[in-house]
């Protein structure tokens, strides 16, 4: 599978669930897919979702160079969170959240998906799938 785009319309809230082996080419193309989908939406928040992946297959210099582009919405005002279950996700979830500081400064990194939707201020979403 890789990744999947889902939508709260509620609480506009754009969720990118990962599954399997996280790589370089994979997380290129998720970025692509991401301004898409935040501008058809017209999202105010999102979560990146960890829980599933199995294994990071990414050099900390790609998630620096990552770190610093520009990303899909405007980050100053829209929050974004990463839920990073195991010790290696968090640990590179926080590099990509100081590294790209100027970036994205209301990011945010926590363990559980409770954490993220307690972060956001979100209960009980509802998401459906996007194409």
């Amino acid at each position: 599978m890789g990744y999947q785009f889902e939508f709260d319309p509620v609480n506009k809230l754009l969720l990118l669930r990962f599954e399997g082996r996280l790589t370089e080419e994979l997380v290129a193309d998720i970025g692509h897919a991401a301004q898409e989908h935040w501008a058809a939406t017209d999202a105010k928040m999102g979560i990146a979702d960890f829980s599933k992946a199995t294994e990071v297959a990414i050099s900390t210099e790609f998630l620096r160079q990552f770190a610093n582009r520009e990303p899909a919405g405007d980050t100053a005002k829209y929050p974004r969170v990463v839920v990073a279950p195991n010790t290696l996700q968090f640990g590179l979830a926080r590099m990509f959240q100081v590294v790209g500081e100027r970036t994205r400064p209301s990011l945010h990194v926590v363990r559980t998906m409770n954490e993220a939707f307690d972060t956001l201020g979100v209960q009980s979403p509802h998401f459906d799938p996007l194409e």
